[in-house]
């Protein structure tokens, strides 16, 4: 990731302020047939587009602090940091990990803006990439940070001016502005009706961007795409 020029720190999460109280997440056990140890081959940055997650989410309590303004307002945030393996059957839950500490869960409210959502990509996913949370998240930020994206507001537009946006024009419009990330080391993914809901960066061991692979869910290329603007 040497080759991108650092973006303003939370570009992403406009005026982001974490409360004085948080809650404490869940305990994340999963069941046995979860656990895969499988060798690690690279890693997935998955980015959410928070407007089209929070769509109808504005007074759900379990969205709260994403959702409802309470604490910013939030364009991309990280869903997570995924390692991937050379097939289908990717590392998870490596090992038994603890609560979340509560500094740990501040720090890290404003790149991912739920306390359960931290807990499970620290349990599901970081769990095979680290011992302790703070190197995981550390990396994770460090990643999301890197990104500069092109402004969202006027993209989602396009279409309704008669220019068409898909899959693979988001993909090149957030290249253009990143030295180093192609945009076949990007997909985007959609819900079933068009709306965006994810864009991931493939990266390599070395953390550094990469083709995606086959495997890697996404639109096709030329599925025309629309993006939700929020409230």
């Amino acid at each position: 990731m040497a080759a991108f020029q650092p973006a303003p720190t939370m570009a992403q999460a406009w005026q982001c302020q974490p409360p004085g109280f948080l809650p404490r997440p869940a305990l994340e056990l999963p069941p046995s047939a979860a656990i895969t140890r499988t060798a690690i081959d690279g890693y997935v940055l998955a980015l959410s587009w928070s407007p089209e997650y929070c769509r109808g989410r504005m007074r759900d309590p379990a969205a709260r602090f994403q959702c409802s303004g309470e604490i910013g307002d939030f364009g991309f945030v990280l869903h997570g940091l995924w390692p991937e393996t050379k097939g289908a059957n990717y590392p998870q839950y490596c090992r038994a990990v603890g609560v979340l500490p509560k500094r740990t869960v501040s720090d890290n409210i404003c790149l991912s803006p739920s306390p359960q959502l931290l807990q499970h990509q620290w349990a599901k996913h970081g769990s095979c990439m680290a011992t302790k949370p703070d190197a995981y998240f550390a990396a994770a930020r460090l990643l999301f940070n890197a990104i500069e994206f092109p402004d969202m507001a006027r993209l989602s537009r396009e279409p309704e001016r008669g220019t068409p946006l898909t899959a693979q024009v988001l993909a090149e419009r957030i290249a253009d502005l990143n030295d180093g990330l192609p945009a076949y080391a990007i997909t985007v993914k959609t819900n079933n009706k068009g709306w965006l809901q994810d864009v991931r960066i493939c990266l390599g061991k070395d953390f550094k961007p990469r083709r995606c692979s086959a495997l890697t869910r996404r639109a096709p290329a030329t599925a025309q795409i629309k993006i939700w603007r929020g409230r």
